[in-house]
């Protein structure tokens, strides 16, 4: 295997980590959970949950990828002591980064449909269902997505994925801020933004902790190794804690501002806040089908989606590459053609699962995307991020406190300090373990 590559900036860090963090999780899946789960209380008790929970998981992911230079697969083989078993955790990291892809390339692969049929005009009879059924776009689509992310990713690190993802991420956070003063123009503004931004706490229950908690692991890929791996690209000039929270900052707002462009949207247009997954297909459609030049506003914004959606993809990928390459010794061209082959079958699961493959694992209307969220968000990310929890902090069974604090803290920028060791070693475990818990026992199974 040659010698391992390089980011060549700080600032294609930032981007890079942002970019895996910034996607469908917050443009696409935020909204309609903030819907779903009451508005501003639930936007309230995730921004706790970024700050308690999100915020110390990150600075530990970070610092096991660096402190190992290495991918998830073979970073705790050589942090952990003689004879422990925590490496067992880097292949469920691997399968958490497949099973979130075999959903993720499919929701990606709508956005490009969404801004193709905009940019060509074609809007009418444009909705989620009816885009759902037809076996033949998912599968297009969904296709375009895998091998347009893998032929990036067969360049070296520094001229295809840092490049194509700094140019994605600008225009990405221009395009948000340009739609959502646009948004805050429609009548229906007042309305959406006391719904999204003035929490109801009669609407307050363990159910919304628990979708908070689920939904800031998932917005920001916390738990399989998807950061770890961007820790082991960059050097030791800047402590961690502070390139965490620039990463969160970035991320909370892309997610923020994406409530601000949906939800007076939906009140200018009677639309259901509470619609689940087609909320912004089915909302934002509508919204520019209805406007004075809908389809340049419907192309930007679709536009916008699928930067966001591929930022994370690349970042995914690369993870997903980078795990088989240390595996194998592979090259990275021959490991891009096997990861794109393998994420091909699985993805296909998620294609076909509303139309040819139908398969309801859990409630009726279920589908083999809710399976493999399941997978991901209410299993994968918590629990993975609990064992990163556990293994940073405990010395006599893991890499312990005081390796873990030297690697956050090297380096430039805001430190990691003795009196947080309560918040990262009893908090943060307690915390994810409890709302796991009754994430399982409030699970929608029958």
């Amino acid at each position: 295997m040659e010698k391992r590559e390089r980011l060549s900036s700080r600032l294609g860090f930032i981007l890079l980590s942002a970019g895996c963090a910034i996607g469908c999780g917050n443009v696409w899946k935020f909204p309609w959970m903030a819907g779903q789960n009451g508005g501003g209380v639930f936007v309230v008790i995730y921004l706790l949950c970024l700050l308690l929970l999100g915020l110390p998981v990150m600075v530990m992911e970070f610092s096991l990828g660096r402190a190992s230079q290495a991918s998830p697969v073979m970073m705790y083989r050589k942090l952990e002591k003689p004879g422990q078993k925590w490496h067992i955790h880097g292949y469920f990291a691997l399968f958490g980064n497949v099973c979130l892809m075999s959903f993720y390339t499919c929701v990606s692969g709508w956005l490009i449909y969404y801004f193709y049929r905009f940019v060509t005009g074609q809007t009418a009879g444009l909705g989620f269902g009816a885009m759902t059924a037809d076996a033949g776009v998912n599968m297009l689509f969904m296709a375009v997505v895998v091998i347009a992310g893998f032929v990036i990713l067969s360049f070296k690190l520094q001229g295809g994925l840092e490049r194509i993802n700094k140019y994605m991420m600008l225009a990405l956070l221009f395009l948000i801020v340009v739609l959502a003063a646009h948004s805050l123009t429609m009548k229906g503004a007042p309305e959406g933004l006391k719904f999204y931004l003035l929490p109801d706490f009669s609407k307050f229950s363990p159910s919304v902790i628990v979708s908070a908690m689920n939904q800031a692991f998932f917005t920001l890929s916390l738990g399989i190794g998807s950061m770890a791996i961007f820790g082991s690209y960059i050097g030791k000039e800047r402590s961690l804690l502070g390139e965490s929270v620039n990463i969160i900052l970035l991320d909370s707002f892309v997610a923020m501002t994406a409530g601000l462009i949906i939800f007076p949207a939906c009140f200018t247009y009677g639309l259901e806040v509470k619609s689940g997954p087609s909320l912004l297909f089915d909302t934002m459609a509508t919204v520019f089908n209805h406007m004075e030049g809908g389809r340049l506003w419907g192309s930007v914004f679709f536009l916008f989606m699928v930067f966001a959606a591929m930022s994370t993809v690349l970042a995914v990928f690369e993870n997903i590459l980078a795990c088989v390459r240390e595996l194998t010794g592979w090259s990275r061209r021959k490991g891009c053609v096997i990861c794109a082959i393998g994420l091909l079958l699985t993805s296909t699961t998620t294609a076909l699962g509303f139309n040819l493959w139908k398969f309801q694992p859990f409630a009726k209307g279920s589908t083999w995307l809710d399976l493999w969220d399941f997978l991901v968000s209410t299993n994968l990310l918590p629990l993975g991020s609990l064992i990163f929890a556990v293994f940073c902090c405990n010395k006599r069974y893991g890499w312990g406190w005081d390796k873990f604090m030297t690697e956050a803290n090297t380096g430039k920028g805001p430190k990691v300090q003795n009196w947080m060791k309560p918040l990262f070693f009893y908090v943060v475990p307690a915390a994810i373990l409890t709302l796991y818990i009754i994430a399982l026992i409030n699970f929608n199974w029958k």
